[in-house]
């Protein structure tokens, strides 16, 4: 006899809730390296603007957000 208090999108939801969760790591590495990389090269934009270096200030600053970026994601990765 089939269970009817099971909704046909319990399987469903099951399934996307264990998705979801596999692919946080991923996810939030991504995050990471946008993050940073946002936020480095607006660090570097200011400090151009403040010294008048332009352009050294932002390509440092986007060069140390993809290192950070670039962390976070090995870092990830190599997660267990």
């Amino acid at each position: 006899m089939a269970d009817k208090s099971r909704s046909p999108l319990t399987g469903s939801t099951k399934a996307l809730q264990e998705n979801v969760t596999r692919a946080a790591p991923a996810a939030a590495a991504a995050y990471s390296m946008v993050g940073a990389l946002l936020l480095l090269g607006a660090a570097g934009y200011g400090v151009d603007r403040w010294a008048g270096t332009a352009p050294w200030g932002v390509l440092i600053g986007l060069l140390l957000g993809m290192v950070v970026g670039f962390y976070e994601l090995v870092k990830s990765v190599n997660r267990k």
